[in-house]
């Protein structure tokens, strides 16, 4: 799906900026009555949670 494995990503702030982007729209999109973008929004959000936290392993050469 994403290559959450590149090393885009290794700082760490990059992986909570789109971490709490996705999470963020999900919750608006709750309050703003439209539960299928919230739903998908949030399951995007918490997949990216754990791909970029749990399992995160930048490649060292792209």
């Amino acid at each position: 799906m994403f290559d959450f494995d590149n090393p885009w990503f290794r700082p760490l702030w990059r992986r909570i900026l789109v971490t709490v982007v996705a999470l963020g729209w999900g919750v608006f999109e709750i309050f703003a009555g439209d539960p299928l973008f919230a739903i998908l929004f949030l399951a995007l959000g918490g997949y990216a949670a754990y791909r970029l936290f749990v399992t995160f392993n930048p490649r060292e050469n792209p």
